[in-house]
């Protein structure tokens, strides 16, 4: 019996010398996203391609009286767009399937004003199924913009068009996708705007978005669905590419609706501390002035997009940004080649992580200092999956980095482990001086998936960070600093 008693002891010895074998990680705190969101919100950047009649008419919101001839595309190639966005580091590609005006970019039974009434490829052309193959062999998401709103329908504004609608969305999520490592094709994302204007018939039409988003779950159970209060994920609430500075996944969504009855702007763009659903923001803003392609317009400036890209990706929101075909059916070069020098950007800016070389050390360690599976070590370890985190008690806790040798930098990247919810409300980062007296550098208060700080160049051999208001106990699970010479 003693000799069973020394070895419990022995045993419990080395478990305090080798970590915190019986320290339970953190349990979930509030709404949470599923796996499907965590992977959609881990993409980044996606392309969005608006592309339809309006790319030949100019407009950007066509009345659905456009002839079917008008779309005529002399060369297009859905390889090339798939190029484009892979070289451009976006990892899935939406489409305008159908917008206001009604025509589908492929062969829908439900409509006479789609690809195969107009003289493209004779009448047997399909976009999606192009565009399908494509991202298929480029490795990319395929997600569907199909507006609830039909111009050219003539059940529009009755009940009969909802079931219309239903088997519109039927037709799409059965047969196209992207076909990921040969299985049943895929789509990542299903966007819905909650645009509601007259049809060809002078009314408007009364939306049974129960139907529509029960049809996307039962056809694409793993696609996100996109509206004013998703569930997959929301509208920024603008489309000038700028998310909140204070940005919740979270959203109360009871009482509102897509479109009309959506929550307030300034909702969508900063979401709500404790909402009762994780509906994270999509920040939507394409490279052009417009949404379709015209002649007379360019690109953004690299700065404009590295500054759509912080105030995006950088505020905890997905960029769904837009990059339109043109009339030949293709990515202009001059878009394509604006959309390689932001990744050029890009990776340029954060190549040199700083943070790894640095010593991380906390006030407090969930299971004690000793505990590896908590240690702050993790927030530089380049695994998604590992994080620091504290005891469920501790709401305010610090990290420090401290380097042998002075850094210089000019933006802080903070992570937290959203698969367990977001948590922080407000922290400080302060920077020692030589003089060993500690300034302030930055403030914020969401974090989310990302935050991106934007600070002025600074050296320095100690960063501080302290969580000011956490809603639980707070899990970070990266923490970078990295040189900006661009902007």
């Amino acid at each position: 019996m003693r000799a069973k008693s020394l070895k419990i002891q022995i045993l419990i010895s080395l478990a305090a010398m080798t970590g915190c074998v019986r320290t339970m990680p953190p349990a979930p705190y509030g709404a949470c996203p599923t796996l499907q969101q965590v992977a959609w919100q881990r993409m980044e950047t996606n392309m969005f391609c608006h592309f339809g009649p309006n790319t030949f008419s100019g407009l950007e919101w066509g009345d659905g009286s456009e002839a079917e001839e008008l779309f005529n595309p002399t060369s297009l190639d859905c390889r090339q767009w798939a190029a484009t966005a892979r070289q451009g580091g976006m990892k899935g590609i939406i489409i305008t399937a159908k917008h206001h005006d009604g025509f589908c970019l492929w062969p829908s039974a439900q409509s006479t004003h789609t690809v195969a009434q107009s003289s493209w490829r004779n009448g047997r052309g399909d976009v999606l199924r192009e565009l399908s193959d494509a991202c298929t062999e480029a490795g990319l998401a395929m997600g569907v913009y199909i507006s609830p709103w039909d111009r050219n329908a003539p059940t529009y504004g009755s009940d009969a068009y909802n079931e219309t609608f239903r088997m519109t969305l039927e037709s799409v999520l059965s047969n196209y996708g992207s076909r990921i490592d040969g299985g049943e094709p895929q789509i990542f994302e299903q966007w819905f705007d909650g645009a509601n204007g007259e049809g060809p018939n002078g009314k408007r039409q009364e939306y049974d978005w129960a139907l529509f988003n029960s049809t996307v779950g039962r056809l694409q159970p793993n696609a996100i669905i996109f509206s004013d209060i998703g569930p997959g994920c929301r509208w920024v609430g603008n489309e000038s590419g700028e998310a909140g500075e204070t940005c919740w996944s979270t959203l109360n969504t009871e009482g509102f609706a897509p479109g009309a009855g959506a929550p307030p702007t300034d909702t969508l763009n900063r979401g709500n501390m404790r909402g009762s659903r994780w509906v994270p923001a999509e920040t939507d803003v394409s490279i052009r002035p417009g949404w379709f392609w015209h002649a007379d317009e360019h690109p953004k400036s690299v700065a404009e997009l590295l500054r759509i890209y912080y105030s995006s990706v950088g505020r905890n929101s997905l960029l769904l940004l837009n990059v339109p075909p043109d009339s030949r059916g293709l990515i202009p070069a001059e878009d394509s080649l604006r959309l390689l020098e932001f990744r050029a950007a890009l990776d340029s800016v954060f190549s040199t992580d700083m943070a790894k070389s640095a010593r991380i050390t906390a006030s407090h360690t969930r299971g004690g200092k000793r505990c590896k599976e908590f240690s702050p070590c993790n927030l530089a370890d380049g695994n998604y999956d590992t994080y620091w985190a504290v005891d469920d008690s501790i709401l305010t806790p610090t990290l420090t980095l401290s380097f042998n040798q002075p850094v210089t930098f000019n933006r802080i990247v903070l992570q937290e482990y959203i698969p367990l919810g977001q948590r922080v409300a407000a922290f400080v980062v302060e920077y020692q001086e030589a003089d060993g007296q500690w300034r302030p550098l930055a403030e914020g208060t969401t974090i989310g998936y990302k935050r991106i700080l934007l600070t002025p160049k600074t050296t320095t051999k100690s960063l501080r960070i302290s969580i000011k208001s956490s809603l639980a106990c707070p899990i970070l699970n990266n923490i970078g600093l990295f040189m900006d010479n661009i902007l």
